[in-house]
């Protein structure tokens, strides 16, 4: 490992992290910057019905930029809308008897994506997969190439600077790394693979040597594929703080809490029921007819999951109930969130039990 690749490891290793990755729940937004580079791109020339020559493109490293608007569903599951932009410049040609080949391309364009996060595999890193299709306009400039032989004429080609869309498919690869001093912050590391379907056609003119002269013709770009290596962040609007609670903690209140309340779920569920919604509301209500120093939201899990499932399942669990206080007018600072997993059972029960009354989360208002 090189100097500079300790320096950054370090770097990243000092950074505050969060002690749990948390299940991305409600509005967020995305930005991220790299860099980018193309397969071979073909470029086919024709004279009107004469034989189509094709070059091979080589292309150099480019800028890439991502920006997203999406919504997480508390489950691992997002979804999310895009703008984007790259850029790549013409280098040279891997084809014989194309001596020189220039110009650049520039993309930009909007798809919607998929994502799925893997909530839990690890408390400071968050991976995730998606996929996502859209459409991207093409910019063609100065596209120009010399020396493509056809018996003894040599002839040069040049595209007007044109753009032309097409359809666009993507995959993504990628990770988050959440900071504990900012609570719904984290940096993301993304590798994204885009596509372009079809080809796209320009209009160009080809000049032969000899004799002289000069012939409309048109400039098919196929073969597009672009590899994007990007860093940048997401902000997750509306998450509360979390405190969290070693598994093998219990709660031992020393003062019995003015108000509690009892919220439970579905076995393996995250989602508030509309009994739920009920009461979450009657707390929220409650708080604003007593005093109060802080809200607790305390999350819990069955025995019928392992136990580091159970405790990224019970934060979950609390983090869908403090949400719903905050859009029931709660401050969200008067909030504290904690998740035990299955280490404190209402219902004591064996290994693998799936025990209702273990599958809830008290709220606190003391």
């Amino acid at each position: 490992m090189n100097l500079r690749s300790a320096l950054l490891a370090a770097s990243f290793m000092a950074l505050p992290l969060a002690a749990n990755a948390q299940a991305v729940n409600g509005p967020y937004i995305g930005l991220g910057a790299g860099v980018n580079f193309m397969q071979n791109e073909h470029a086919k020339v024709s004279v009107g019905t004469a034989e189509t020559r094709t070059a091979d493109a080589k292309v150099q490293l480019g800028p890439a930029v991502v920006g997203s608007i999406g919504w997480g569903f508390g489950n691992g599951l997002r979804a999310e809308v895009e703008a984007n932009y790259r850029y790549n410049a013409f280098s040279d040609s891997d084809t014989t008897g194309v001596t020189r080949l220039g110009g650049n391309e520039q993309k930009f364009g909007g798809m919607v994506n998929v994502l799925y996060d893997f909530v839990g595999l690890t408390p400071y890193f968050q991976p995730y997969i998606g996929v996502g299709a859209g459409y991207m306009a093409v910019k063609e400039q100065n596209f120009h190439a010399a020396g493509v032989v056809t018996g003894a004429t040599t002839f040069a080609t040049s595209s007007s600077n044109q753009t032309k869309g097409s359809f666009a498919y993507q995959g993504i690869l990628g990770g988050a790394i959440p900071i504990s001093s900012a609570p719904g912050l984290a940096l993301t590391a993304e590798y994204r693979f885009l596509g372009l379907a079809g080809e796209r056609t320009y209009s160009a003119s080809v000049a032969t040597a000899a004799p002289a002269a000069v012939f409309p013709a048109s400039l098919k770009m196929t073969n597009d594929f672009n590899h994007s290596f990007l860093v940048g962040f997401r902000y997750n609007f509306g998450q509360a703080p979390v405190v969290v609670a070693a598994p093998e903690a219990a709660p031992a209140p020393a003062v019995q809490p003015a108000r509690s309340y009892l919220v439970f779920f579905d076995w393996d569920k995250a989602t508030l029921t509309d009994r739920a919604r009920q009461i979450i509301a009657g707390a929220a209500a409650d708080s604003t007819r007593v005093q109060y120093t802080r809200i607790e939201v305390n999350g819990y899990a069955d025995t019928s999951g392992t136990p580091q499932y159970n405790q990224g399942l019970s934060m979950r669990r609390a983090q869908a109930v403090a949400a719903e206080l905050v859009a029931r007018g709660v401050a969200k600072s008067a909030i504290a969130i904690k998740a035990f997993g299955d280490t404190v059972l209402l219902v004591p029960t064996g290994p693998g039990v799936r025990e209702p009354q273990n599958r809830r989360v008290e709220i606190f208002i003391r």
